[in-house]
């Protein structure tokens, strides 16, 4: 009786531990198909994949601390950290949000339209990493920019925030307009971070001349 209790026990614990992760990958809108299985390793620089097990650990999540993603389009950015976020919930249980920058951004503005920004940034605090896609593309006006840049200074040294751009810092002016802003932003970012580089060959173009041989 009592090995059985045992099963009955460690059964139940299992179910709502599956139906936990399943709850938790719905609520963290990642794409679908994204997954470790369905990246090619080979083609990921060197020294990300050399890093890719410690990310998988997800440590520096439970530190707050960030993950900064820089590549030119078609480099694998998106895919390689929704990946990662997916065993982030399924190995550690951790609260993920994947939201792309323009829709966060869409949404913080309604937001404080509707004065409770406040509130909803208090909402998004319970994500323990908030992964937020393509920055780069996101041309902010002075009101999306305070939005953001908000947003970005309650998470600092609390939670974490990833982020994948095809701009480098050098080049965020073109996002925060203002310079001191754009330093401000910058700062908190890297203070605490992980800085991967994607380099080589468009993925996508890849992919398009196999299916042209």
């Amino acid at each position: 009786y009592a090995r059985f209790l045992s099963w009955l026990f460690e059964a139940e614990a299992n179910d709502r531990l599956q139906r936990k992760i399943q709850r938790q990958l719905k609520d963290s809108n990642l794409p679908a198909g994204k997954t470790l299985e369905s990246i090619d390793d080979k083609k990921l620089p060197d020294k990300i994949r050399r890093q890719l097990p410690t990310l998988l650990e997800a440590d520096f999540v439970r530190r707050g601390d960030n993950l900064l993603c820089f590549g030119l389009a078609g480099r694998g950015k998106t895919h390689l950290v929704a990946a990662i976020a997916r065993e982030w919930i399924c190995r550690h249980q951790l609260q993920v949000l994947f939201i792309p920058a323009f829709r966060l951004v869409t949404q913080l503005l309604a937001a404080k339209r509707d004065l409770k920004l406040p509130q909803a940034i208090n909402r998004l605090q319970r994500f323990d990493a908030v992964v937020i896609d393509d920055i780069g593309y996101v041309q902010q006006s002075r009101d999306e920019m305070e939005v953001l840049f908000h947003f970005l200074a309650e998470r600092y040294e609390k939670k974490s925030v990833v982020i994948t751009s095809n701009l480098v810092f050098s080049q965020w002016d073109q996002i925060f307009k203002d310079p001191m802003t754009t330093m401000a932003a910058v700062d908190r970012l890297v203070h605490h971070a992980t800085i991967l580089e994607f380099t080589g060959e468009s993925v996508r173009a890849g992919a398009a001349k196999l299916r042209q041989k």
